[in-house]
């Protein structure tokens, strides 16, 4: 059965791959204008092997890494604390509402005077936009609590640390592992967009390099790695939740 599933999720993919390559060979369009797989697959060998590649992704990596942790730690803590403590959430809840709506790439031109163009600059941007999914995520997780569990707990004799590392946290798992796999994948669209408008290095900036060269076949690489990486975030946090809630029930 498992195998079955494998087959339905790869075949589609192979289809088009196979569609592309066809239509891309029959010279309907000018090769620099839509390049066959193939020919985009070598590329990205060449790439790889002179290090352009490997380069340009560590750089994007790195800066995903760090405002993703930072922005995702910040936001669960926050979350736990305005989830648990209904004076905290009616205090920054209004400040957090008028903030929110604003969109992340909104900040890039204040933030490119208070922090400069440098790396510092995606890394906030990727910051601010896991910041309030998370902190969104946790505090629903835990306002969605049934009440009368968290009663029993306590009535158990169960310390408030207790009731939040065995009860609250537990529970509001689903959540919080929802909002990470979401932004994980807007981290990445962050960072991109970042190094296209402001930074000269990274998977963004090989983009916009490419575009201006019109190298199709290097534009498609990235975009290739883009989707690779988005697709194996979700997976690496979908696997989490799923040994963590385990670990959890048993």
């Amino acid at each position: 059965m498992s195998r079955f599933k494998g087959a339905q999720s790869i075949l589609p993919i192979i289809g088009v791959v196979v569609i592309w390559e066809v239509v891309a060979r029959l010279d309907l369009v000018p090769a620099y204008m839509f390049p066959p797989f193939s020919m985009v697959m070598v590329k990205m060998y060449h790439l790889m092997a002179s290090g352009v590649l490997e380069d340009n992704f560590v750089a994007s990596l790195a800066r995903v890494l760090a405002g993703f942790a930072l922005g995702s730690a910040a936001g669960i803590s926050m979350g736990i604390l305005m989830g648990c403590k209904e004076t905290m959430n009616r205090s920054l809840h209004p400040i957090f509402s008028l903030l929110y709506p604003i969109p992340v790439l909104g900040w890039a031109p204040l933030l490119m005077i208070w922090v400069g163009i440098n790396d510092l600059l995606p890394v906030m941007l990727i910051f601010i936009c896991s910041f309030f999914p998370l902190l969104y995520n946790t505090i629903t997780g835990i306002k969605g609590i049934d009440r009368d569990v968290i009663q029993a707990a306590r009535v158990l004799g169960a310390s408030d640390k207790t009731i939040l590392t065995t009860v609250i946290l537990p529970l509001a798992v689903p959540n919080i592992f929802t909002g990470l796999r979401l932004e994980a994948g807007m981290a990445w669209r962050v960072v991109i967009a970042a190094e296209m408008v402001a930074i000269p290095t990274g998977i963004g900036a090989l983009l916009m390099r490419s575009e201006s060269l019109l190298q199709v076949d290097v534009i498609i690489v990235c975009l290739i790695v883009l989707s690779l990486m988005c697709l194996l975030f979700e997976r690496m946090f979908r696997y989490g939740e799923t040994r963590l809630t385990y670990k959890w029930r048993g």
